[in-house]
């Protein structure tokens, strides 16, 4: 596989870690190509509001005292994978970062050949520590510890790892696999006064969060079961465990139960590249996880995002009573072009998550510190998109904006059937932003070329299968770039949404080469990487278009030019 599909794992508010696997080889080392990176300064595709460091590789929060803390993966040598350490920004808003110096790098035998994912917990009197995935010399992967030197900076600038490490270790005798066991979550703490964390784990096939619970956070023991498992999944990565109010976005802490708490168990599967999450029940009194709807179908299993999106985590926000999410997002160009750009891998916008009211399904929504970055907004009247209208978005910079735009459909008659059940990824593919039908495709189309021949397209298209209404959210990146050597997949979704009582409504952030997409107030997202040739800087421009048969009504558009984050130095 390419260098394009690799990922590495967040960690708790505090942290964002990996679990990439060279002995297992789901990925490649380019040690000898690292020396070829180059200047990554004043590049089209460099983003302006995303997170990324100035250059290399990355993937890569917690709050303390008042300053988000972003640890992440970074090789300090080469745009590719490898040399990896955990690099360390701070921030005040989770907009703007800036860099310190490194928080963990191999330097015990327990981690000498690589830090690799893990989490934050808060222990008591608000002391963080880490519990990371370390690579001993026997290439195992094992379970380290981690204190910060001085609880008076709240920069936490210096770590100090655990004289006992490696407190988990894969042995013959508890017959964990000893490449596939590691990114240990944010630990939670029980009624019985034990702490609990989970660390992702398979058998062959079955997939499996291991539990593991301590009374001092230092001597752990294995529970007789795991949380959670699943056959036919692989290995579970960067697994998340946390609680969500039933009938409130307000977040958790991760140690919270009761009556009104439901929990959300996230895996990302290492066969399928995808983050996955089930809602359920969490049993404490047998340390048990039960989903309403388990992973017998994974295709129906619900998603994050239904793009580019791995390896996410997230963390309780207590100043702001809210939980948030991020996620890496990866490159969708070839290595010899992440080479010559000199750096890899991007952070999406952090998320605000919550339980929707139905319970059903979570919510994600840019975190409201974003919107201080717009600028020079632009808003349209109600109007009428006729079939076949392409109206230009003036007076906003194309690549570097914050779209939000809803749409309502009346002639919902005018839906095609669908046949059968098809994949959604597949109908958009099938089914492009070019492909008319009745309802839709109706939508957005940016880093467009002047004459369009190059755009992306995220639209919906209605469509009617058994006697109910679909709505298909699309992100079409097949005409995006005239460079074919970038991976141009479009991605699809159902949106649960309904078209007659319901406006559809799209937000879409676009940064340089991504394309963030929320659609039905944020159930459906879908983010794309795209590296146009013509349509880049100010010479990009953004469309709305209706290129269905019937006519779509647009209630509300607004738009803003998005003004540079202060990133690391950049």
């Amino acid at each position: 596989m390419t260098i394009s599909t690799i990922w590495l794992c967040v960690l708790f508010s505090l942290i964002y870690g990996c679990g990439v696997l060279p002995i297992e080889a789901t990925h490649y080392v380019y040690r000898n190509l690292q020396s070829l990176s180059s200047d990554s300064s004043n590049q089209p595709y460099r983003t302006a509001y995303h997170f990324q460091p100035p250059k290399n590789w990355i993937n890569g929060p917690m709050r303390y005292k008042g300053v988000y803390h972003l640890f992440y993966q970074y090789n300090p040598k080469g745009a590719v994978w490898g040399n990896i350490i955990w690099a360390h920004s701070v921030s005040k808003d989770l907009v703007n970062w800036t860099p310190l110096d490194p928080a963990i790098y191999p330097s015990q035998p327990s981690d000498i050949n690589g830090c690799w994912s893990g989490s934050a917990t808060m222990l008591h009197g608000g002391k963080p520590a880490i519990l990371y995935t370390g690579i001993d010399p026997l290439n195992h992967q094992v379970q380290n510890l981690a204190y910060p030197k001085n609880l008076s900076d709240p920069f936490l600038r210096e770590w100090v790892k655990s004289a006992k490490n490696p407190l988990l270790a894969p042995t013959s005798a508890n017959k964990i696999n000893a490449s596939s066991f590691r990114d240990p979550t944010t630990a939670w703490l029980g009624q019985d006064g034990y702490w609990r964390v989970l660390v992702g784990s398979k058998i062959n096939t079955l997939g499996m969060a291991i539990l593991f619970k301590s009374k001092d956070f230092v001597n752990w023991a294995r529970a007789k079961h795991p949380l959670h498992s699943a056959q036919g999944t692989g290995m579970w990565e960067c697994p998340d465990f946390f609680p969500v109010l039933d009938k409130s976005p307000l977040g958790l802490d991760t140690s919270v139960n009761g009556d009104d708490v439901r929990h959300v168990l996230k895996v990302s599967l290492d066969d399928k590249k995808h983050d996955y999450y089930l809602v359920g029940t969490y049993v404490a009194a047998k340390d048990i996880f039960i989903p309403d709807k388990g992973f017998e179908e994974t295709e129906f299993v619900l998603r994050y995002d239904y793009g580019k999106f791995y390896a996410s985590k997230t963390f309780f926000d207590k100043g702001n009573d809210r939980r948030i999410l991020l996620g890496w997002v990866n490159e969708s160009s070839s290595v010899a072009d992440d080479m010559k750009k000199g750096w890899s891998g991007i952070q999406a916008i952090p998320r605000a998550i919550w339980l929707h009211k139905s319970g059903k399904q979570l919510v994600q929504w840019p975190v409201v510190e974003i919107e201080k970055l717009r600028a020079n907004p632009v808003k349209w009247p109600t109007k009428v998109l006729k079939g076949g209208d392409l109206l230009q978005i003036n007076g906003v910079t194309a690549a570097q904006a914050d779209v939000e735009i809803a749409f309502e459909v009346n002639k919902i008659e005018k839906a095609d059937v669908l046949d059968y059940w098809t994949d959604p990824q597949i109908l958009c593919s099938r089914k492009g932003s070019a492909v008319k039908s009745g309802l839709g495709p109706f939508g957005l189309l940016v880093f467009a070329s002047k004459g369009l021949q190059e755009y992306t397209s995220v639209f919906f298209r209605i469509l009617r299968y058994q006697h109910k209404n679909l709505v298909l959210l699309c992100s079409d990146q097949s005409r995006s770039s005239l460079n074919k050597d970038n991976d141009m997949t479009t991605y699809g979704t159902f949106v649960d949404v309904d078209p007659l009582h319901e406006k559809l409504s799209l937000r879409t952030l676009i940064d340089h080469s991504v394309v963030e997409s929320f659609g039905g107030e944020g159930k459906a997202c879908i983010t794309a990487r795209v590296y146009p040739t013509l349509a880049i800087n100010d010479k990009a421009r953004v469309y709305v278009f209706n290129n269905g048969t019937a006519d779509v009504k647009i209630t509300r558009l607004s738009a803003w030019s998005m003004k540079k984050a202060q990133i690391n130095g950049n």
